[in-house]
């Protein structure tokens, strides 16, 4: 940042000094530490807001987490260990007031086949995940995620919740030693019914009709009137609203009680969590090797054993949490920095890595808590946090009796939204050939997710090559050919725009004049300038015209540099075509074919 250098006229370079005052501009400060701008404007009514707000979401991340740290393979409290780190960093670093950060569904499964239920390994990937975010946003490598399209995220994102929430039948089913690999968890799934437990059954079950219906009050009386209407009607429907969204603390807490119930008794009829490790996870550095059967593991293998999956859990956990940020920026009108969000991100997967985490993102279920509860800053986050850690400090031993049936409602719930069959009617009115990517990549997920990732980026870069290699053109008659190029031209596009000519120009007969309207050509490449002088040679040799209409400065500032034999060129088509028809254009180019065919 060096608008303050920009005020007067330097005579040199700036001085070392003159940089570090620059860089430790506030504006320049505020850039990279965002809290600075709303910081100074606090007031109370905000303070008051963020209160209600962080404690919302911190009573919706405790249950979350839990269940996603099952979607991950790992035992329940690393879900807490990387829920309560984002809220501090990204009060700090966040360019929105709305998102928060955590264990999410759809990290949870990336990581799952990556970590193999070994909580060293998810530690080193939240490690290896932030530095490689922090490193795009140093390198200002953002606009990686643009080659991601719609169809691709849509297409991934509902096989995502078709996997998460049918890996949840199991524990909804009370089933035990069920593969994680899609396809086998189907089968064993469906082998295992008989194997089903009564109790965790009927629980799972009204847990999941429990959900569904505060679910659809929720969305039923919508957001509570801040004013208007009799009291007792404001004071219920306040009620109802906050009941149903902390409905999965309540959910788990009821049937927590209903399974230590039970337990009491010496009834054992639920599948509980069992236990967990008790207090704050210790502050240390994350490991770089693991120990596996007597065996040391050293960090390269294990960098190695992540394969793929080391450039799609960063770029998807940034997609995710990025797109969320845009989506309720829009909605409360404001702006992010999509650079800084990638930094805060990276930073929050670092730092979570020294606290036990696995990676996280943004969460939309809890960001949409969030925003409607009316949250004024990030600082919001701080309350989640404190509320996790509050969990961690003295509720662990009551999360032994947390029934599994319970928890696989809450993901079910989730993810369900998550499952948006709209999309592909929306696809195919619009642009049907985009069904093609969305499909691969829903499709391929069910074998790995990372492939169909790999997979629906694959096919729309292969859609965008081919846009690009076959440039829309526009041929008409107006005595001689008009060509109009309907986008830019490169490499590939070369040889498609040389065919096209040659068969309907060159080798018609007699060979005709050609017109080439470039009004919507921006910029060219050496390949297409060289295949241009090889056409106008071949127009030499037969005698007929090539203008060039509409140029770019920038276009006709490259064709001026390559030096052009015979070329030509018109501000218009019209003025094209009235320069092909000149007289001693004409006699020109019987001249040249004379030459040339001596």
């Amino acid at each position: 940042m060096m608008e303050p250098l920009a005020d007067r006229p330097l005579l040199g370079p700036p001085s070392c000094w003159e940089l570090l005052r620059a860089c430790c501009s506030y504006s320049s400060l505020s850039t990279w530490l965002p809290f600075l701008t709303w910081l100074p404007r606090y007031r109370l009514r905000w303070l008051q807001m963020d209160l209600i707000a962080g404690l919302t979401v911190g009573l919706t991340t405790v249950p979350q987490a839990l269940a996603y740290a099952e979607v991950a393979g790992l035992p329940v409290q690393f879900g807490l260990y990387s829920a309560f780190m984002g809220g501090f960093i990204y009060t700090v670093l966040g360019t929105s007031k709305d998102v928060t950060l955590g264990p999410t569904a759809i990290m949870s499964l990336l990581c799952a086949p990556l970590v193999g239920g070994r909580p060293c390994r998810a530690v080193l990937l939240s490690l290896l995940c932030g530095a490689i975010q922090t490193s795009m946003s140093l390198l200002r490598l953002g606009f990686l995620l643009d080659f991601i399209s719609f169809p691709v995220i849509k297409g991934f994102t509902c096989a995502a919740a078709v996997t998460i929430g049918f890996g949840q039948i199991k524990n909804l089913l009370g089933l035990k030693d069920v593969p994680q690999q899609f396809f086998l968890q189907v089968y064993y799934t469906f082998h295992k019914i008989p194997e089903a437990r009564t109790g965790d059954v009927v629980l799972g079950l009204l847990c999941l009709l429990l959900l569904v219906l505060l679910t659809w009050m929720k969305n039923t009386l919508g957001p509570p009137p801040e004013d208007g209407g009799p009291a007792h009607v404001r004071v219920a429907r306040c009620l109802v609203w906050g009941v149903a969204t902390v409905r999965n603390a309540l959910v788990v807490v009821a049937a927590s009680c209903v399974a230590f119930s039970w337990d009491a008794y010496g009834l054992h009829v639920f599948t509980i969590t069992g236990k967990t490790s008790h207090g704050l996870p210790p502050f240390r550095p994350p490991p770089t090797s693991e120990t596996r059967n007597g065996t040391l593991v050293p960090f390269w293998n294990i960098v190695e054993d992540f394969g793929g999956g080391l450039a799609v859990i960063p770029f998807m956990g940034v997609l995710e949490s990025i797109a969320i940020a845009k989506a309720f920026a829009s909605q409360n009108d404001y702006r992010i920095n999509a650079n800084q969000e990638l930094f805060a991100i990276g930073l929050t997967n670092i730092m979570g890595s020294f606290v036990s985490a696995y990676p996280v993102t943004g969460s939309f279920g809890r960001t949409a808590v969030n925003s409607q509860t009316g949250v004024c800053t990030p600082a919001g986050g701080i309350v989640t946090s404190v509320v996790v850690l509050l969990s961690l400090a003295f509720l662990m031993p009551v999360f032994y009796y947390i029934p599994k049936a319970s928890l696989a409602a809450v993901i079910i719930c989730a993810v369900a939204p998550m499952v948006d069959y709209r999309t592909a009617g929306r696809l195919w009115r619009t642009r049907k050939l985009d069904l093609l990517p969305f499909t691969v990549t829903f499709l391929m997920s069910f074998w790995e997710v990372q492939y169909g990732i790999l997979g629906g980026v694959g096919v729309s870069g292969v859609l965008l090559l081919y846009n690009i290699a076959r440039p829309r053109l526009k041929v008409s008659d107006h005595g001689v050919l008009v060509v109009e190029i309907g986008s830019g031209l490169s490499f590939p596009a070369a040889e498609y725009l040389s065919g096209v000519i040659h068969t309907q120009a060159l080798q018609a007969s007699p060979p005709r004049s050609v017109v080439l309207d470039c009004q919507h050509v921006s910029t060219l490449d050496y390949t297409v300038v060289n295949e241009l002088r090889d056409l106008l040679a071949q127009f030499t040799l037969r005698g007929v015209g090539l203008v060039c209409s509409g140029l770019q400065s920038s276009v006709l500032e490259i064709l001026s540099a390559a030096d052009l034999p015979g070329l030509r060129f018109a501000d218009s088509v019209e003025a094209a075509l009235q320069s092909l028809s000149d007289p001693k254009y004409i006699e020109e180019l019987d001249q040249s074919k004379t030459v040339v065919g001596m």
